[in-house]
C-alpha cells in the first residue's frame, strides 16, 4: 500500500489525534497524505478507536524506549494485542505506523496533556493497564520503564491510588490485593466490601464499550483482576 494511502486510512479513524503534539509524532505517514492540516478542518472532540489505538501506541513506544531497549519480546506484546483484539489487516496497518512512531522523540507530557483533554478517565486507565502488561513482557520490570509508566500516569490525571491499583496488578507481593482494591490491610469487612463494589464499578468494561467490543474484551483483565483480589482477601479473612 502506497504511504498516502496509509495517511488517508489513519484519517477515517483518528478525530482530535490529527491536531496537537500527537499528530507531530505520526509525522510523515500522515503529513505526506494531507497538506494544511493544521487549519483545523479535520480536528473534534470525543474519542474514537481509532484515537486509543493511536495514543497506546504513542505511549507504548515511550515505555519500550525508556530503558534504552527496545526489545523483541516488547514488540511481539503489542502485535499480539492488536492481533488478538482487531485481526491481521489492521494489526498490519498499525505496525507500520508503529515502526515510525518508534523512531520519534516522544514530547511524552504534551502527548499526555492531548490525551487527557480529549479521553475519558475509564480509557485512560485502560492505556495504564496495557502499558504495565508491555513492561511485563520480557519478565521483569525494568525500573526506567515503570518511572516512565508513573509520569505517564501523572500527566494522564490518573491518581496515586488508581496507578498503585493497577501496578499491583502485575507487580506482586503479599499485600496486593489490598492495593488493588485500594484498601489497607487492616481495613474493616465492611470497607474491603465496599471498596470491591466501587472498583469492579469503575473497571467493568462496559465504562470502555464506547471505543468497541475489542476494547471492551481487553478491559476484561482488569476487571478479573479485582475479582480475584477480592476472592483472595475473603479467603485469607474467611468471610462471604
Amino acid at each position: 500500500m502506497a504511504l498516502s494511502g496509509y495517511g488517508k486510512w489513519l484519517l477515517g479513524g483518528l478525530g482530535w489525534a490529527l491536531g496537537g503534539p500527537i499528530a507531530g509524532v505520526l509525522g510523515f505517514v500522515i503529513g505526506s497524505a494531507f497538506d494544511g492540516m493544521d487549519s483545523g478542518a479535520y480536528e473534534y472532540k470525543g474519542t474514537t478507536p481509532g484515537d486509543f489505538r493511536v495514543s497506546l501506541l504513542i505511549l507504548a513506544a515511550a515505555v519500550m524506549k525508556a530503558d534504552g531497549r527496545q526489545m523483541k519480546s516488547e514488540l511481539d506484546f503489542v502485535k499480539a494485542f492488536f492481533l488478538q483484539n482487531f485481526g491481521e489487516e489492521t494489526t498490519k496497518r498499525y505496525m507500520v505506523v508503529f515502526r515510525d512512531v518508534l523512531k520519534q522523540e516522544i514530547p511524552l507530557e504534551s502527548v499526555c496533556q492531548q490525551i487527557r483533554t480529549n479521553m475519558d478517565l475509564h480509557s485512560r486507565l485502560q492505556l495504564l493497564h496495557f502499558l504495565f502488561g508491555i513492561s511485563a513482557a520480557d519478565g521483569q520490570f525494568h525500573p526506567r520503564e515503570v518511572e516512565t509508566i508513573q509520569a505517564i500516569s501523572v500527566y494522564l490525571g490518573i491518581n496515586q491510588y488508581d496507578f498503585i491499583s493497577i501496578k499491583n496488578m502485575f507487580v506482586k507481593d503479599t499485600n496486593s490485593a489490598y492495593r488493588i482494591l485500594e484498601v489497607e490491610p487492616d481495613a474493616s469487612e465492611e470497607e474491603i466490601k465496599k471498596a470491591f463494589r466501587a472498583m469492579a464499578l469503575k473497571y467493568h468494561p462496559d465504562r470502555v464499550s464506547h471505543l468497541g467490543e475489542e476494547f471492551r474484551k481487553a478491559a476484561e483483565e482488569k476487571f478479573q483482576q479485582v475479582n480475584e483480589a477480592y476472592n483472595t482477601i475473603k479467603k485469607q479473612r474467611g468471610f462471604n
